[in-house]
């Protein structure tokens, strides 16, 4: 059993960090604001757009990168890194709210899917607080135990889940996309936000009652 709630991300104390088409960080017990999506759900013609505008905030900031935006990325200041992240962090969660893609997560069965697989391992794995199912994406708050379990857990959610509505609606093929975003939450303010984010977010993207499902911690995040 997981002994204690979440925390916050203490930046003094030692964490681990591992790359794959992103950089991801854990700290045991701290919160991590998580997202998932469908593969289908940023349209490729977006992506291309995103890159090129990514190009472009890096040669304004005198990176000169031959194209790879990530490369880019690690050599701005901290400074212009924040504006970076902030900029198409937001630019895509505005994309995810469009509702793009078959948007599979928009049918009640599905979404519970989805909601029950993320809660089945609570206080055991992980603590789960906030949690929205949106027709083409997820977000949760989440504390994992340890380094491994953060590292797997995702894609175990993706993984059983996939195979489950696959099931269900009897499609095939891949449902979500294989790496989601992952956010250590740093301080009480960025934590009532997302917990606000999650709860508004069906209605700033204007779903019926039936197109989502909100779950609200009974903890403290």
């Amino acid at each position: 059993m997981v002994e204690q709630f979440g925390e916050l991300f203490d930046p003094t104390a030692e964490f681990c960090q591992w790359e794959r088409q992103r950089p991801h960080r854990v700290q045991p017990a701290a919160i991590v604001f998580l997202t998932m999506r469908l593969k289908d759900s940023i349209p490729a013609d977006v992506l291309r757009r995103w890159h090129r505008e990514r190009i472009e905030f890096l040669t304004r900031c005198g990176i000169d990168c031959d194209g790879d935006w990530k490369l880019g990325r690690s050599l701005l200041s901290r400074k212009q890194r924040n504006a970076f992240d902030k900029r198409f962090q937001r630019v895509r969660e505005m994309t995810l709210d469009q509702c793009f893609g078959h948007c599979e997560l928009r049918q009640p069965e599905a979404a519970k899917i989805v909601s029950e697989s993320l809660q089945k391992f609570h206080r055991i794995r992980y603590f789960l607080g906030d949690l929205v199912v949106m027709p083409n994406h997820v977000h949760c708050l989440v504390a994992f135990a340890d380094e491994t379990t953060a590292r797997r857990q995702p894609g175990a959610w993706m993984r059983f889940t996939a195979r489950k509505i696959n099931q269900k609606f009897s499609r095939s093929g891949v449902l979500w996309f294989p790496e989601p975003f992952d956010h250590l939450v740093r301080n009480e303010d960025q934590l009532c936000y997302l917990r606000e984010y999650i709860r508004d977010n069906p209605t700033k993207a204007k779903l019926a009652e039936n197109e989502f499902l909100y779950r609200k911690s009974k903890g403290h995040f």
